[in-house]
């Protein structure tokens, strides 16, 4: 089994809107198509954003993983957040969230990160046991809180991951 990362750009933003929206679709995150193209394209544009990787196994295209980019004074310097990991579910189970998460903290590390962070859903006791065992540890004296600012509130409404 043959598993990539693509570092992708502007160009791919066609196949990659559909990945996220399947992502955010089955992780039910309100969201829209326009909202949606628009942070995709402003991550694609910016690589001191971050990046989006495309995920392929034997030249077939798995998911992908976005990484965006901060700064801690707690971890001395740049951190990131895996903001999302995604894959289709025929490529779950098989190992390659393992290789994906080592690729993608090699590559943090090249890129200067500190930290990498990320959100797992409580419930979601597969994807937690994935990221235990790629070293992520639960800080479970903190809590993350989020405030959207500047922004119109998301719609209670998920697109069909086909639009």
């Amino acid at each position: 089994m043959d598993v990539q990362l693509r570092h992708a750009d502007t160009h791919q933003l066609a196949e990659i809107s559909p990945l996220v929206a399947a992502y955010h679709a089955c992780e039910q995150i309100p969201s829209n198509a326009s909202a949606r193209e628009s942070a995709i394209a402003q991550l694609l544009g910016d690589r001191q954003l971050g990046g989006l990787w495309l995920v392929t196994v034997d030249d077939k295209t798995a998911g992908y993983i976005a990484l965006c980019r901060g700064f801690s004074l707690e971890f001395n310097g740049f951190d990131a957040f895996i903001d999302e990991f995604f894959l289709l579910p025929e490529f779950r189970g098989r190992g390659v969230g393992k290789i994906v998460l080592a690729e993608i903290k090699r590559l943090a590390a090249a890129l200067g990160i500190n930290a990498l962070h990320l959100e797992v859903a409580r419930d979601n006791q597969p994807a937690r046991n994935l990221y235990a065992s790629a070293g992520f540890q639960a800080r479970d004296k903190y809590l993350l809180m989020s405030l959207p600012v500047n922004q119109q509130p998301a719609s209670n409404n998920i697109e069909d991951s086909n639009q």
